[in-house]
């Protein structure tokens, strides 16, 4: 597995990880298009947010970042538990000395991950602010 920068070939497959993250969670709404969402993905990476893990030439999860704040961390299911997640959220974290970033409540799993990462709760929303309008969390990680 390597951890590279993205680039504009990337978006589509960080574009699918999205889409298949939202088809695959019951409780997620569906508030943006297929078109929105390779939008976002082209966006993040021409922003030079986004770094990918990729296993064998194929990028299984993605991790995009404006200084501090993480705007996203999704992976393929098939990659999910086998460390990736933590790679690519180690990388933020040796680039930065604080980290900040949104899950929603209902998303025990990510929950469970950033706290088992070191971040802690800030904060929870009832969701108004987001585009989803679901509760979420705002967790916050700091260099020992």
């Amino acid at each position: 597995m390597k951890i590279l920068p993205a680039t504009p070939a990337d978006a589509p497959a960080i574009a699918n990880i999205l889409t298949g993250w939202n088809a695959a969670t019951p409780w997620m709404p569906r508030v943006h298009s297929r078109r929105s969402e390779k939008g976002f993905a082209r966006l993040l990476v021409d922003r030079g947010w986004t770094i990918v893990a990729q296993d064998r030439g194929r990028v299984v999860g993605f991790l995009s970042r404006d200084g501090g704040e993480v705007h996203a961390l999704y992976l393929v299911p098939a990659a999910r538990g086998n460390g990736i997640g933590k790679a690519l959220l180690d990388d933020a974290k040796a680039a930065v000395p604080r980290l900040s970033l949104y899950t929603f409540q209902a998303n025990a799993g990510a929950c469970r991950f950033y706290r088992r990462e070191g971040f802690t709760e800030a904060f929870r929303t009832d969701g108004a602010g987001n585009d989803e309008h679901l509760p979420d969390i705002r967790f916050c990680w700091r260099a020992a």
